[in-house]
């Protein structure tokens, strides 16, 4: 089911990145809140007559809470003359009204299919992994209180929003230096460069972009149905095995909480100890913060636990926090997760940056030919 709706575009709210905020006003009078990726839609001025989807909007949903401006019919961008002259073949958010056509770093098109046609080992290469979005800059900020000078490149895979634009956080890291590169796989599109999957994204990370530090995660946003299985996170887990399959050093960054509501993502999701438990069939590393209080021996329980269960092939590393808040504060983009910042639920952002400060640890040191490479 789509619900449509058409509006005037009434203000330019903010930009970033290649995405636009606009206020739009339906035909009923109420102004909305309406997201334009400008590669898709062009960039809107006031009095633009625009097509809105506003399905999970009037639905009240977290995860694309947004009016999505879907077309401006009488300001349509340019058309290309020659598309078939245009590099490039992949297409990506396939078979949809908005299927979007991008160079994969990896095609016959690319300056870099030399580098990757026989590419197959990431040659230890630490590669933290994590379920929700909102870790990515509380890992970046435990890499960088171990190493500020680390190249890192983030992985995107498709399990939330498919278009990187829609990320402030990563337009926020980009611009900071805190993220050398973004690379989009699977459906998601957007990033400095494209890759078909997981594992040719992981690929392009250390011979492209010559990242020291590898972080892979879902878009923002993340579908939950309260199952065991029934969460877009398990993806993790499949990135985890990608990692390992390719030579890479898999970290698991676990989802934990200390304010979540529900009991089952108390301590340590559930999330995490079904992707990292369960998919993942892969040794991998599994650092675990040193909390205070009740909170600490839940997770450090939670955590021997999954690795118990796991007959030793995940590897239990209990890290300190010592010195990670002074870090997490100084993140160019605000920290936020479920709603929540980070002197609600410091646990979450804790946890993802014992994740990076381990992994930070495991850089070698030996020069990386692609370390001055630019995607």
């Amino acid at each position: 089911m789509i619900q449509w709706r058409r509006g005037v575009v009434v203000e330019v709210r903010s930009r970033w990145a290649g995405a636009v905020e606009y206020a739009v006003r339906l035909a009923s009078g109420d102004v909305v809140r309406a997201l334009g990726y400008v590669e898709l839609v062009g960039a809107l001025e006031p009095g633009t007559e625009v097509l809105l989807n506003t399905t999970a909007l009037e639905r009240g949903l977290g995860t694309g809470g947004l009016a999505i401006v879907v077309a401006a019919p009488d300001a349509l961008p340019d058309p290309v003359d020659d598309v078939g002259a245009v590099p490039g073949h992949v297409v990506k958010a396939r078979y949809t009204p908005t299927q979007t056509m991008v160079l994969g770093v990896d095609e016959q098109d690319s300056e870099h299919h030399a580098l990757l046609a026989e590419a197959d080992d990431l040659a230890g290469l630490p590669v933290v992994v994590a379920d929700l979005h909102s870790a990515l800059p509380a890992v970046l900020a435990g890499i960088r209180e171990a190493d500020p000078h680390l190249r890192v490149a983030y992985v995107m895979t498709d399990g939330g929003a498919l278009p990187v634009d829609f990320s402030r956080t990563v337009a926020g890291l980009r611009e900071a230096g805190w993220l050398a590169a973004s690379v989009t796989v699977g459906q998601a599109f957007g990033g400095d460069l494209e890759a078909v999957n997981v594992h040719t994204g992981l690929l392009a990370a250390h011979h492209v972009v010559g990242a020291d530090v590898v972080v892979v995660a879902q878009g923002p946003g993340n579908l939950g149905t309260g199952t065991r299985w029934g969460f877009s996170g398990t993806s993790a887990g499949e990135a985890v095995n990608a990692a390992a399959t390719l030579g890479g050093r898999a970290v698991c960054s676990l989802r934990i909480s200390q304010s979540d509501p529900r009991e089952r993502h108390l301590g340590v999701s559930h999330h995490s100890l079904t992707a990292y438990g369960r998919v993942s069939l892969v040794p991998a590393d599994v650092p675990v913060p040193l909390l205070p209080g009740d909170l600490g021996e839940r997770v450090l329980a939670q955590a021997r636990e999954l690795g118990t269960a796991s007959s030793g092939r995940l590897r239990l590393h209990e890290v300190s926090c010592d010195g990670l808040e002074a870090a997490l504060r100084t993140s160019p983009v605000t920290l936020r997760t479920m709603g929540r910042g980070y002197d609600d639920d410091r646990a979450s952002f804790l946890g993802a940056a014992v994740a990076g400060r381990f992994a930070a640890g495991l850089v070698r040191r030996a020069p990386n030919p692609a370390s001055e490479a630019s995607p």
